[in-house]
């Protein structure tokens, strides 16, 4: 059997006590050059290159067929057809969007604005605020609508205030001025200006990325009156109608940002109405500009590309293409996708490795010393509710309506935006429906759903380095049975544990032990904000933002290793290529973290993600006693850490 160490990207130069990361991945890091149409480069790109090329493949012989006006297959084809026609878009250039833009130009009062704003969103130009449906959090088994804070086009609130992103900011408005030039907006200069200002004041009243991460801080549950109360500014019957909602959707409505919400209706009320317009002009060239001429599309990808990321060059135009079939026809992509590259033998081996991680966590959370039985029985209860998901859904989405026109790029995103919101709205008073994904089965990640307690791996991410049906079972339980562990360690990190075993958002914690958690917690992010990643150093990382994801990496390392050792069931592990199965484990999941980022992307990320960078995801493994046993870590070794500061949760 072979290991399924990709040996060739080893460095021998690098020891793994100093650096696994650099001693599993050494080789390649420096050999591998980041490709010029992106940000960073690794095992997750690598693989979702592969299938990217296995849909384009799809796309073109489902188009090819000639299939009947009208079906599924139809629609895919034209859709693709539609933005592959560069001849026609060229020559349309920014005709598609000018009725949209006399609408702007038109608006005379805040309900207007409210109105425009909401029509717009509805066909993907973003607003001032962000409506989605999805389970309520206090209560499972309905759906209502959230609120979040938007209006901005920069990232992050941080990039209109700190010293940092100064030069990012003097950018961002001669970005807007040119977009807007580019569709004959009066006064550009200054209407980019006026945009600047407002955003900048909007952006004033968002919470930052570390509060939106708590679930009970994000949950504001309000009526029609309720709400008209936090924003007094706002004609929410405007709104709705705009959007294309029934008047009743608003009547339990959960507000995520209550703060973004006064201070955007206080707004509308202050600002002149001559700067609503340029801002509403400039979103929607801006949720455009990517399906039209190449003007739009060259300038919108040197601000967004070039300038915010480091990306030297565009996207190959098929891969975009691609890209917008996915998001407007997914899961129809995806069912032919899962019938060519998801043998059934994969799922079979998948069901038996959640099995293990499941059977892992169970005898961890016995066990922890820190959990009292009465939250520990809690725990148990919701691990045994865990819904594993794996490969595809039992049901394929139905895209009868959604009507595709060929030859209409810009008209065919819009109706599919409207098409999702359409559905979304559905949702309100209905059954919740427990066999939906939020991912399709080409797509090369996993997820945890506090709402539904389900965790979800879609078929592409079902490949090496990930799993390997033909390799040793050390390296796939480092890879993907770390993977899984993460996902269910979800279900218990600082977010996912506010969730029960129902996906209610409720305390079932005792005081004592949310202290003794929050205590390891704290060390785990005082440990990360002590790191940089070789991508951007100097550049620290936010502890308090990734602590969830981190949390999420070790538990998936504890219950991954947990999970071999069951998969052995008391028989040593063989020694391939002088490996022992515990080094194998830990290379194994080394590997997946496999990668390399520009620099204006990693300063980028520690901005705005949520996850570590790639190489202290993979070093992540100093915290495990495991890890210093099985390499023979001792103090002075760059990856030791002492006993004592030491963090395990799980």
């Amino acid at each position: 059997m072979r290991s399924g160490i990709d040996s060739a990207a080893v460095d021998p130069d690098v020891r793994p006590q100093d650096d696994l990361f650099g001693h599993v991945n050494g080789r390649w890091v420096a050999t591998t050059p980041i490709p010029e149409d992106r940000g960073r480069y690794g095992t997750f790109d690598i693989l979702r290159e592969t299938a990217e090329h296995h849909v384009r493949a799809i796309i073109e012989e489902v188009a090819a067929g000639s299939p009947d006006t009208g079906t599924v297959a139809a629609k895919v084809g034209d859709l693709y057809a539609s933005f592959m026609d560069e001849p026609a878009i060229e020559a349309l250039g920014a005709a598609p969007l000018e009725a949209d833009l006399a609408r702007a130009a038109a608006v005379a009062g805040p309900d207007d604005v409210v109105a425009a704003a909401a029509r717009f969103a509805r066909e993907g130009v973003l607003g001032f605020v962000l409506p989605f449906v999805n389970t309520d959090d206090r209560d499972p088994s309905r759906y209502v609508v959230y609120l979040e804070q938007a209006g901005i086009g920069l990232p992050d609130e941080s990039y209109y205030r700190e010293e940092q992103h100064e030069a990012t900011r003097a950018a961002y408005v001669g970005h807007i001025e040119r977009m807007l030039a580019l569709v004959g907006w009066p006064e550009p200069a200054e209407a980019a200006r006026r945009v600047m200002a407002l955003e900048t004041r909007l952006a004033a009243g968002h919470w930052d990325k570390v509060t939106n991460r708590d679930p009970v801080k994000t949950y504001t549950l309000v009526d029609r009156a309720g709400l008209a109360e936090l924003s007094p500014g706002v004609d929410w019957d405007r709104f709705l109608d705009g959007i294309g909602a029934r008047s009743t959707a608003f009547d339990a409505v959960v507000v995520r940002q209550p703060d973004h919400l006064r201070s955007a209706g206080v707004a509308l009320t202050e600002e002149p109405v001559q700067v609503w317009r340029d801002w509403l002009a400039w979103h929607l060239v801006h949720a455009h500009g990517a399906y039209l001429s190449s003007a739009f599309v060259e300038e919108d990808f040197d601000f967004y590309g070039r300038t915010l990321s480091g990306v030297p060059e565009l996207r190959e135009r098929w891969k975009r293409g691609v890209g917008l079939v996915e998001q407007s026809l997914g899961e129809a992509v995806g069912q032919l996708y899962v019938e060519r590259h998801f043998p059934p033998h994969a799922k079979e081996r998948m069901v038996e490795l959640v099995a293990h991680l499941v059977e892992a966590f169970r005898r961890s959370l016995s066990g922890v010393p820190w959990m009292g039985e009465d939250t520990r029985r809690e725990a148990l209860e919701k691990l045994d509710r865990f819904t594993p998901k794996i490969g595809y859904p039992e049901k394929w989405r139905d895209y009868s309506t959604l009507e595709v026109r060929a030859g209409d790029l810009l008209g065919n995103v819009r109706r599919a935006v409207a098409f999702e919101v359409d559905r979304q709205l559905a949702k309100l008073g209905g059954p919740v429906d427990r066999d939906e994904w939020f991912m399709t089965p080409q797509m090369v990640n996993a997820y945890y759903n506090p709402g539904l307690n389900e965790i979800v791996f879609p078929a592409a991410i079902l490949q090496p380095p990930f799993f390997d049906v033909e390799a040793d079972r050390a390296v796939n339980y480092g890879g993907i049975g770390a993977v899984i562990g993460h996902e269910i360690g979800h279900g218990f990190d600082d977010q996912g544990s506010r969730f029960d075993g129902t996906g209610t958002l409720r305390n079932w914690w005792t005081d004592e032990d949310r202290a003794a958690f929050q205590a390891l917690a704290d060390a785990l992010i005082a440990q990360f904000s002590t790191f940089e990643t070789r991508d951007a150093p100097g550049r620290k990382v936010n502890g308090a933002l990734t602590v969830g994801e981190n949390i999420g990496d070790l538990g998936g390392l504890t219950i991954g290793h947990s999970a071999y050792l069951i998969s052995l069931d008391g028989a040593p592990a063989p020694e391939i290529d002088g490996l022992t199965g515990e080094q194998r484990f830990f290379m194994g999941w080394a590997q997946v973290w496999r990668g390399v980022s520009r620099r204006a992307e990693a300063e980028r990320l520690l901005v705005l993600d949520p996850h570590s960078p790639m190489d202290l995801r993979a070093n992540a493994a100093r915290n495990l006693r495991e890890f210093h046993e099985a390499f023979g870590v001792v103090e002075g070794d760059g990856m030791w850490v002492s006993p004592q500061d030491r963090v395990r949760i799980f």
